[in-house]
C-alpha cells in the first residue's frame, strides 16, 4: 500500500486515498456537532461607483445591488457542494450575508451555521464569493476597475479545533 502524501507542514493530506487518489473524506463515523463559520470579502469601489450606489439607495440598472448580492450569497452557501468537488451537501441551519459600505469599497460578510458532521467553512467562503461577484456584475456598467481584493475565513467555531482572526 502506498504511503499517504502529506503536506509541508507533515500532516496527512485529508482529500487523498491510500493510493494518493483524491477522494471525499469520510465523515460517517464523526459525531453531529454545532459547526460555524464567518468569512468576509473585500470589494474596492471606484469613486464614481461608491457615489452612485450611495446616491441611488445602492440601485443600479440591474437592480437592487445590496439585496441581489444577499441573495445570490445565500444560494451559493446552500449549493457549495455543486461547486466544490470534495464538499459534502449539508443541511444548512442557517445563513446570513451582510453587505457594508465602508470608505473605498464595500465589505461582504457570509455566516453560515450548521449541526452535523463537518464543517461549514467553505459554504462561508462560497456565500462571500458569489455576493461579491454579483456586487461586480450589477455594477460593471459603471466601471470595470471594481477589484474584488479578498476572500478569507475570519473565524470557525466547532470540529477539531476553532480559528478566528483579527479583523
Amino acid at each position: 500500500m502506498a504511503a499517504r502524501k502529506t503536506s509541508r507542514s507533515g500532516h496527512a493530506l485529508t482529500h487523498v486515498d491510500a493510493a494518493n487518489r483524491p477522494t471525499m473524506v469520510d465523515v460517517g463515523e464523526k459525531v453531529a456537532t454545532a459547526r460555524t463559520a464567518v468569512a468576509e470579502a473585500r470589494i474596492r469601489l471606484p469613486t464614481n461607483v461608491a457615489k452612485e450606489l450611495a446616491r441611488s439607495g445602492h440601485r443600479t440598472k440591474k437592480g437592487p445591488v445590496f439585496d441581489t448580492a444577499v441573495i445570490a450569497g445565500v444560494l451559493a452557501a446552500k449549493r457549495t457542494h455543486e461547486l466544490i468537488p470534495f464538499c459534502h451537501p449539508l443541511p444548512l441551519d442557517h445563513v446570513a450575508i451582510e453587505v457594508v459600505a465602508r470608505r473605498g469599497g464595500l465589505t461582504i460578510t457570509c455566516a453560515v451555521r450548521v449541526t452535523h458532521r463537518t464543517g461549514v467553512e467553505m459554504e462561508a467562503l462560497t456565500g462571500a464569493s458569489v455576493a461579491a461577484l454579483t456586487v461586480y456584475d450589477m455594477c460593471k456598467a459603471l466601471s470595470h476597475d471594481i477589484v474584488i481584493e479578498s476572500v478569507r475565513l475570519v473565524s470557525k467555531r466547532g470540529g477539531k479545533r476553532d480559528f478566528s482572526r483579527r479583523r
